[in-house]
Order: C-alpha cells, then sequence, then structure tokens
C-alpha cells in the first residue's frame, strides 16, 4: 500500500462518517464523560467528545505512534501524506541520474 491507497481510504472512511457519529457508550466511558462534563460545562456533550478526538490525534501525532502506524500499513509518514508526496519522491528517489551519468559519482556517498 503507498500514498494513494491511504488517501482513497481517508475519503472513504470521511464519506461513510458523515456529519453525524451515533456511538454506544459502555460504563466506563459513561462516568468519565459524565465526570468531564461536570467540570468543563460545555454547550453540548459533542463539543467534549470533539476534543477528545483532537486530543488523541496530537498526541497520536507527537508521539509518533500515527508515523509508526502509517509505515506499517501503508509505507508512508504523516509529514508525506500531508505533502502528497514520498520522501523519495521528495528527494528524486534516486532518479536524478543514471548508471551511465558522468555525473551521478560526485553526488553519491
Amino acid at each position: 500500500m503507498g500514498l494513494d491507497d491511504l488517501s482513497d481510504e481517508i475519503g472513504a472512511a470521511y464519506t461513510d462518517l458523515g456529519e453525524e457519529l451515533r456511538i454506544e457508550l459502555d460504563t466506563e466511558t459513561r462516568n468519565e464523560l459524565a465526570m468531564l462534563e461536570s467540570v468543563y460545562e460545555p454547550d453540548e456533550t459533542d463539543e467534549l467528545i470533539r476534543r477528545a478526538i483532537h486530543m488523541l490525534f496530537q498526541t497520536a501525532v507527537e508521539t509518533g505512534n500515527l508515523d509508526f502506524h502509517l509505515r506499517s500499513g501503508y509505507d508512508v509518514t504523516y509529514d508525506e501524506y500531508l505533502s502528497g508526496m514520498t520522501f523519495d519522491e521528495m528527494t528524486g528517489g534516486g532518479e536524478l541520474f543514471t548508471q551511465n551519468d558522468e555525473n551521478a559519482r560526485r553526488y553519491q556517498f
């Protein structure tokens, strides 16, 4: 899998989610959500859910967990997804010089 596959799957998942998401809560999640709602007093409980998703996403990015899973499943990183190019594509992927190019040796390490 690669960058195109990831983009296609994200697009499909985005469409499938739609505007609203109905979820069932287990007892632990309901207790935690009730605590957060009591403490933060949001206008709607939905706001806490949005914040939780943002926080989980940010944590996954900052800890490298997202990149780990992206690399494992799609062989790309989040930065590569954002740029729309893999690192190899950004750097020319070694395709700048052919084997017979006399200048190629100059740039090899």
